[in-house]
Order: C-alpha cells, then structure tokens, then sequence
C-alpha cells in the first residue's frame, strides 16, 4: 500500500475519534448544560476513566467516584477515584464485584444528593449483578453463546437486561437522592439510553427524583469530525453513512462492490457488524474480519486504501482495533483465516494491523477508504 494513502486514513480515522474522546466530550457537555456540581460520580465503560476525567475539568478531583472499566483502560487516575477492571466481551469476577460496588453505593446516596452517571460502551459486560439463579459461569456461558451466534448489540442488551438486578434501570431504582444526571457515549444505533450499557445509566418509569441525561458523543459525530478533516485535506467526501449494520462478510461484498465502482475521494462509513464464529476461534475481531473480506473484494485495486477500526481501540478480545487493507493485502490463504476467525493473524503477517491502545471513548466502529 502506499505510504501517503495509510497515512492520510489513518489521520482521518483519529480525526473523528479525537471528537469523540471521553475528557473533552463530558466537560464540553456539563459546561454547556451547567450540570451542578455532584455529591458521587459513577462511571462505568470502556472510555470511563477519560470522562471522570472530563468530571475533573469541570469540578476538580476530590469529588469521589468508583470507576468500572476493562483491563488495561484505568489510566492514572486521583486517589479520589476507586478504580475496579473487569472482563470485556465476556464477563468475569470482578464484573460482580463492580456490580455489587455500584449497586451498594447508589443505595447508600442520602436524600438531596446528586448523583453524576456516566456511562460507555463495554458496560453491559464489565459490571453485573445476576439476577436470583443466575451464576457467573452461566453468565459467562450467556454471553459467549450471543457473541458466538452473531446476535447484534440490541438482542443481546435485552437479554442481558432480563439476567440482570443492574441493568434497565433497575440500579437507580434504589437511589433516595434527588438529581441522576447521566451522561452517555453512545456505541449503539439510535443512541438510545435504554440501550447503551443495556440501559445501566437509564432511570426507572417511576423515579421518584429528577433525572437530566445527555448523549454526549456518538458515531455521527465522529463521522462529521473525520469529514471534516478529510474536506481539509482537499478531498473529495462521496459517502458519509451509518450502514455497517449485519454480517462481516455480507457487508464486505456490498461496500466492495460500493468502492470498486464509486468515484475518487473519501468514504466514511459507521456502525457495528457482526460475525458468527467457529467452535474454536482463532486471533481476531469483527473489524479485522471485515477488513481482510473487504481485502478480497478489492483485490488488485492498488488506488484504495480502507481502514476499519473499533473507535475503542479494541477488537473482539483482541488489543488490535482493526485493519488497514488495500488492493495488494488479500492472499488465497486469507480464505482460511476468515474461516477459522484468525483474520488478526493474517493482517498482522502482513503489515495490515492497526493498532492503537484505548482511545477514551467507543462510538461503534469507524471505517474510512480513500480512492485516488
């Protein structure tokens, strides 16, 4: 692949990843909304530690605040901050823990206080509170059985909401105080609070208290953001859609077939695919799925280059966010990869993995092809 073209998408993917970071879009969204000052904060994601700090900007870091995130994604945060990591997709241990951590200090607010909810993707996985019956291992059994099958992101939230004493509103259920105040980065189409987190930070229909929620970042506005930047460097934006909905290898015939008779310029395309997977797995994601079946649609179109990336920094359970391919990428041997759900191995041999560490923030997936 030239050089210049995998530079200029991998600028364009950080562009619109950059708008959407946790810090910024929190204290961007509690300036302009003057969100009073909370008594506790509770976040809960994979971009949770880069909102509370959002939280800081605002009202300083002395405000306490148990933050629940994946592996790896705590950062450095205050003394201020009780921090527990959990498992991400499927959930472990410490998910419990962190359950019953949120579940005893939303209880233990007093009346009059305020309570500052913020919430990303990976919540449904990373805190859980089992409902009566309900074991880890068979939760852990639950959700490798939904990731397995391909379920999207709403199917799979109702019905961890139906395990769950936490999720759908019921962790705020038992709140006395007097203002929640959530504020969410959406990772599901729609971006709806009842959704996202399968609806952790979302109040009960019969909240005895006042409840403000604000969606403070999601995939259109990373879209727009790496638009933007793409129109800055001269180019030519020709797709600007929230369409990669449904399987990997369905979706990679379709934007192949897109890209190879589109015009010159830049596509942007957002959402979450899916993949059904083997009965053993191999290294990859659906990102990197998508990525290496794209590969071999545009095979031999040496003017494109296509990024695919979870804007989370990471892949299924992978520390890959995806991969960058273009019209020399695909080789026969990648049919057996996609086979096997091994695609990270095939793009990491071939210089086509693209990684990134956690981003502070998960808005779905982001992908971005240039054609010259």
């Amino acid at each position: 692949m030239d050089p210049q073209m995998r530079k200029t998408v991998e600028d364009i993917w950080w562009h619109g990843v950059r708008a959407v970071q946790g810090r910024a879009c929190v204290a961007r969204a509690l300036r302009d909304e003057q969100v009073a000052r909370p008594d506790r904060i509770l976040a809960i994601g994979k971009a949770a530690a880069a909102m509370v700090e959002g939280a800081h900007e605002v009202f300083g870091a002395d405000i306490p605040a148990l933050v629940v995130t994946k592996y790896g994604h705590a950062g450095d945060l205050p003394p201020s901050c009780e921090v527990i990591e959990a498992a991400h997709p499927v959930p472990d241990e410490n998910t419990l823990i962190a359950g019953h951590a949120l579940f005893q200090q939303v209880q233990h607010m007093s009346p009059g206080t305020h309570l500052l909810m913020l919430v990303s993707g990976g919540a449904s996985a990373l805190a859980e509170l089992p409902e009566p019956g309900t074991t880890l291992a068979s939760l852990q059994a639950e959700n490798a059985r939904m990731l397995a099958e391909g379920l999207d992101i709403h199917a799979m939230n109702a019905r961890r909401k139906e395990l769950s004493q936490i999720k759908g509103g019921k962790l705020l259920a038992g709140f006395k105080g007097e203002l929640v105040t959530t504020c969410a980065i959406s990772d599901v189409e729609g971006d709806a609070l009842s959704v996202i987190g399968s609806g952790i930070g979302n109040a009960p229909e019969d909240a005895a208290f006042s409840f403000d929620p604000f969606i403070v970042a999601s995939n259109h506005i990373a879209r727009a953001a790496a638009a933007e930047r793409a129109t800055a460097l001269g180019l030519n934006v020709m797709t600007d859609t929230e369409t990669l909905y449904g399987d990997v290898e369905d979706l990679a015939r379709s934007v192949g077939e897109m890209l190879r008779h589109a015009p010159p310029g830049v596509h942007i395309l957002g959402g979450e695919p899916t993949v059904i997977l083997p009965p053993d797995p191999g290294q990859g994601g659906r990102n990197q799925a998508l990525a290496l079946a794209l590969s071999r649609e545009i095979s031999g179109m040496l003017n494109l280059a296509v990024l695919v990336g979870g804007t989370d920094g990471t892949d299924g359970p992978t520390e890959a966010a995806g991969g960058i391919v273009g019209g020399a990428t695909w080789r026969e041997e990648g049919a057996r990869a996609l086979k096997r759900a091994e695609s990270g191995l095939f793009l990491e041999a071939h210089d086509a993995l693209f990684v990134t560490g956690p981003t502070g923030t998960n808005v779905m997936d982001l992908l971005v092809a240039l054609k010259t």
